[in-house]
């Protein structure tokens, strides 16, 4: 019920229900007058008829001009009564004027008002001159201030609400922010991860087509291996990047979702890792020391591909290499090593890759440290310890 009111209330023109108000005003004083026989009042007539309209219709335009109204509504009744007239009638018409004044317009407005309408029932009491003057004008006064009363707290109400209104609007505003900000740092999440598949699938491709094309007469069957670790490696990207992609789709159904993003690399998709990478050419070998424990989905992942691309590294940068790939578990942390023999790193102060970088983002995400550089007996090594306590609400919300 109060919906269906609150709703029409906002369908209603205001200048209308004031011209309503008006008229319904005039018409019950000029029926109150003509039926009012009590005291040695004037008879109404043409002139109290056209003076209780002049005091009474003003009040369809309180809204425009408050004040001018009031003014006008006081001026008319006081003559109405100065004539002789009914001197309780069209006392409350600049009431009405008076709670527009009080809403809208500043305080010197709102005393001159005020000013106005209590000299207005001071007037009919003096005219009425009953011996309760005092009275009277005491009855004037308690109406007045009760009218600007009303007013004021209408005010500091819609006040209230236009400030909370703004609240509002700047709360949506800093959420869709939020939103476009999460969209964004998603975008990027999905681009390293796009940058970690192409470059490692890749590049086991394109050394496996080298090997295949260079052996495909003298041996035959390393030939039809190589293809197959290319169609399968192929196959494996492919699948990681629909995976990825369909993050982005916006139309996509709900029947394969859970068998799309099933599929998310981990510790336990390293070995099939390490094999593909020592078919490339690179042997690798894989420890682990201490008691493995299940990793959060999102480090889960982060291991994965700071594994996936140190050994694309490996294998494009350090030549003819063997790697080696170490996970320590201890009670609180897990350290993650990977280290190669290969050829000497590049010059001291030589720009470092994407890869580094994203790396370390990843890392930093998961509160975790990072080093790398050269071995003391040649190759290179990277190192990343990460803390297995849980994170804090706020990073585990911006966790991958």
């Amino acid at each position: 019920m109060r919906a269906t009111m609150a709703a029409l209330a906002g369908r209603t023109n205001p200048h209308a229900v004031d011209a309503v108000l008006a008229v319904a005003l005039t018409a019950f004083t000029l029926v109150w007058q003509a039926n009012d026989r009590s005291g040695g009042w004037r008879e109404p007539d043409a002139v109290s008829a056209a003076l209780t309209c002049a005091a009474n219709l003003p009040v369809a335009v309180r809204r425009r001009t408050p004040l001018l109204v009031v003014l006008v509504c006081a001026a008319a009744s006081a003559v109405h009564h100065a004539l002789g007239y009914q001197p309780s009638a069209n006392n409350f018409s600049c009431l009405f004027a008076l709670y527009t004044v009080a809403v809208q317009r500043p305080l010197p407005a709102i005393l001159a008002g005020a000013g106005l309408a209590t000299a207005l029932w001071w007037w009919a009491a003096v005219m009425a001159s009953g011996g309760a003057v005092l009275l009277n004008t005491a009855q004037g006064l308690a109406f007045t201030v009760a009218t600007c009363a009303f007013g004021l707290g209408n005010r500091r109400l819609a006040d209230r609400n236009r400030r909370l209104a703004e609240l509002t609007e700047q709360l949506r505003q800093e959420q869709e922010d939020r939103e476009r900000r999460a969209v964004t740092r998603e975008r990027v999440r999905i681009a390293r991860e796009l940058h970690d598949i192409v470059a490692h699938h890749i590049s086991v491709m394109s050394v496996q087509a080298g090997l295949g094309a260079y052996v495909v007469d003298s041996d035959p069957r390393t030939a039809r291996e190589t293809l197959t670790t290319i169609a399968d490696t192929g196959r494996e990207a492919m699948a990681e990047l629909r995976r990825l992609l369909s993050l982005l789709r916006l139309d996509g159904d709900g029947d394969g979702a859970e068998e799309t993003y099933a599929f998310t690399p981990g510790v336990e998709r390293l070995g099939p890792l390490v094999e593909r990478l020592g078919t490339a050419g690179v042997p690798v070998e894989m420890r682990i020391t201490g008691t493995p424990q299940p990793l959060p989905p999102g480090l889960d992942l982060c291991v994965y591909r700071i594994v996936q691309e140190c050994l694309t590294n490996v294998l494009k940068h350090a030549g003819p290499a063997r790697a080696e790939v170490t996970l320590a578990y201890r009670a609180d942390e897990l350290t993650v090593r990977v280290a190669d023999d290969g050829r000497p790193a590049a010059r001291p102060g030589a720009p470092r890759g994407h890869g580094l970088i994203g790396m370390a983002e990843r890392v930093r995400l998961y509160r975790g440290t990072i080093g790398h550089g050269p071995r003391p007996g040649g190759g290179f090594e990277v190192v990343a310890a990460f803390p297995l306590t849980p994170l804090p609400e706020e990073e585990r919300s911006a966790a991958p």
